[in-house]
């Protein structure tokens, strides 16, 4: 006896999510922090960034993930006087 197929879950596949980066609406496939910043052209840059208002050290942006309706703000340093 066969046991019937079951759907399975498409792991690992492309998916939309809406976030919201600097104030500004944005459409993206990122899983993670990480991924989001390499998605904006930001992957090397020296930035400081938070979720949801919460401050995300660069050593944990690859554990970070993003969701349907995040917050995100990147803030780069800057010279001045």
């Amino acid at each position: 006896m066969t046991s019937p197929e079951r759907p399975t879950a498409d792991i690992g596949s492309p998916r939309d999510i809406d976030v919201v980066v600097n104030g500004a609406p944005q459409r993206v496939r990122a899983a993670t922090l990480s991924e989001l910043l390499a998605e904006l052209g930001l992957g090397d840059a020296k930035v400081a960034t938070a979720v949801n208002g919460a401050f995300v050290p660069a050593a944990s942006r690859q554990q970070q993930p993003m969701a349907n309706g995040d917050r995100v703000e990147i803030v780069s340093p800057r010279q001045g006087g």
